[in-house]
């Protein structure tokens, strides 16, 4: 039982959308603070965006104004909509519950 699932990368032209998801168990769910971090090849993982369970969140620079961030507690999921995508935004994302677990990653491409 895997506690948290990354979807939706994949390839996208500059300027285009995608919506990441990650699919959250009910016990690693059950906390304050859910992030999305990335990284590009050759570069450190970086911080993207984090949501609290009230739905208030914080960006990178790098993000803010393309990226939202969001929440459906129902459902147990975490978003990352991007928009306004960029080459540089090309990395392996992955979801985080700090301090619990990490997903294993889902690749965008961002690319012509």
């Amino acid at each position: 039982q895997v506690q948290l699932v990354e979807s939706g990368g994949g390839l996208v032209q500059p300027g285009g959308s995608l919506r990441l998801s990650c699919l959250a168990s009910e016990t690693i769910y059950r906390t304050n603070l859910m992030a999305w971090y990335r990284q590009a090849p050759g570069k450190e993982r970086e911080w993207v965006a984090v949501v609290d369970r009230a739905g208030s969140t914080n960006y990178a620079a790098s993000v803010k104004g393309r990226f939202t961030i969001s929440r459906d507690n129902a459902k147990k999921t975490v978003y990352l909509q991007m928009n306004s995508l960029k080459p540089e935004d090309t990395a392996v994302y992955y979801c985080n519950v700090p301090n619990l677990a990490w997903g294993q990653g889902t690749q965008v491409t961002v690319s012509s």
